[in-house]
């Protein structure tokens, strides 16, 4: 296949209101596999290496164009522009309102805020099928095509896209349909769009008007059909959107499996982001993975575990029903689990938990802004904020750091080979020395010494033949 080597500008309809959905949500922004529709597409884009992206924006416009703020940013690939299309009055109208943002010298790909799962790779194919020269049409044969354009040939040649409303019946029994999806060259595409007009059953300015004037001007129409209808589909309910998620679950779940994750069960399985997996690694059922997260060699994540921007190290096991929640990877807030470690069952672990080698973190203990080192153990009932624990350190039953006066955070230290009875109370500031015992049942609020034991609790009283009150 050639390289095309002119700029690519996608151009993204996001202006409908999205009726069906029954949502103050615009439809764009509603969530598939943990990101906005609309982002899936703008993340396509990227893969596309387009130059820029336009966005029509037209109900919920703002929502939607706050919703891709950070797209903006210094660090953006593209440059991205929003247009709005206020009234809404047809595909053709929406495109138009892009014209004065799209440069004469590129390519231009039609996409639809709507249809989150079409491939880089289909993409890519369709630009190439265009060479900057063609009007390129990506279609697809429907079993039941109502509501789509037809393609109509003359032969193999595309003559033209008929909207369903305006087919004839003969028209209406093409099984070939468009699918929104097309690339054109920029210079002809803005001389089209300025020949449409509304003539039509509903009144509105069709897009698919260009394929007429393209014939007309003689330029060549191709069409790149594809056979994943899944590449093509889009959200216009809450059921199409559920059905649309669990498609792309298991599409998923096979390409897990497909590298060597051992799935309890395919079916019951949500990646929300982007899930990587070292060899040998085993996930039980009703498992989600948001954000980045990162499984090694030989992991076992147990059922019903919600896992949120951590890398897990190799041959540690996540027990049921544990949720880990790590900031943005790579800050001071990720979650990362060392190798080894066994967590849960019950256990939380939130941003910025960092757990060594062979750490065990057990039922009901939590665990933020900690660093724990190698070997050490907190298995029942705990809390550790803001904590730098070190080596081999056993953290008792019901004891808790004290981090927060009311207006500050502050650190707990303990450093190796501490022992921590239960049910203690660690006020930071403090530092318990290395080797040291703190006697169950403890308040501590001053620094321990190396080595001791320290014990801060009531002398033990019982008083004989004591009576409770009685009405």
């Amino acid at each position: 296949m050639a390289v095309n080597l002119d700029p690519v500008d996608v151009v993204i309809m996001a202006a409908g209101k999205g009726t069906r959905m029954k949502s103050k949500l615009p439809k764009v922004l509603h969530l598939l596999a943990g990101r906005a529709l609309l982002q899936h597409v703008v993340d396509t884009a990227a893969q596309l290496s387009a130059r820029q992206v336009v966005v029509i924006t037209g109900h919920g416009a703002i929502e939607v164009e706050a919703a891709l703020a950070y797209s903006t940013g210094a660090t953006a690939l593209f440059d991205i522009n929003f247009v709005r299309q206020e009234p809404q009055l047809g595909t053709g109208h929406a495109v138009q309102q892009a014209v004065p943002a799209l440069r004469d010298d590129g390519i231009v790909v039609v996409l639809s805020g709507d249809v989150p799962l079409t491939q880089a790779e289909t993409l890519r194919q369709l630009i190439a099928a265009c060479g900057g020269e063609k009007l390129a049409l990506l279609p697809i044969d429907f079993a039941d095509p109502t509501g789509y354009g037809r393609i109509v040939r003359r032969g193999d040649v595309v003559q033209a896209i008929v909207e369903h409303k305006d087919a004839t019946a003969g028209q209406r029994a093409i099984s070939e349909v468009y699918s929104g999806i097309m690339a054109v060259p920029a210079a002809r595409l803005k001389a089209w769009l300025a020949r449409l007009d509304n003539q039509n059953a509903q009144g509105e300015y069709y897009l698919t008007d260009i394929v007429k004037f393209a014939v007309a001007d003689g330029v060549p129409v191709v069409a790149h059909k594809i056979s994943d209808a899944l590449q093509v589909e889009g959200v216009n309910s809450p059921v199409q959107l559920a059905e649309l998620e669990r498609a792309f679950q298991a599409r998923t779940a096979v390409q897990l499996m497909e590298q060597g994750v051992r799935l309890a069960d395919p079916a019951r399985l949500d990646v929300r982001g982007d899930l990587q997996c070292g060899q040998d690694v085993s996930i039980d059922v009703n498992c989600v993975f948001e954000g980045q997260v990162t499984l090694g060699e030989g992991v076992r994540i147990g059922a019903n575990c919600v896992i949120v921007n951590a890398t897990i190290g190799a041959g540690t096991v996540i027990h049921p029903f544990t949720h880990i929640e790590g900031g943005k990877p790579g800050s001071k807030d990720a979650v990362e689990v060392g190798a080894g470690a066994l967590v849960g069952p019950f256990a939380r672990l939130r941003p910025g938990a960092r757990l060594g080698a062979e750490v065990h973190i057990g039922n009901f203990v939590e665990v933020k802004n900690s660093t724990l080192a190698r070997g050490a153990k907190a298995n029942h009932l705990a809390y550790l904020g803001d904590a730098t624990v070190g080596e081999r350190v056993n953290y008792g039953a019901g004891s808790i750091t004290a981090n927060y006066d009311g207006a500050f955070k502050h650190r707990t230290v303990i450093e190796a080979d501490v022992h921590i009875g239960s049910n203690c109370v660690l006020v930071a500031p403090v530092t318990l020395g290395a080797g040291g015992t703190v006697g169950g049942g403890s308040t501590i609020t001053k620094d321990t010494p190396p080595g001791a034991l320290s014990v801060a609790r009531a002398k033990q009283v019982s008083i004989a033949d004591w009576k409770r009150p009685a009405k």
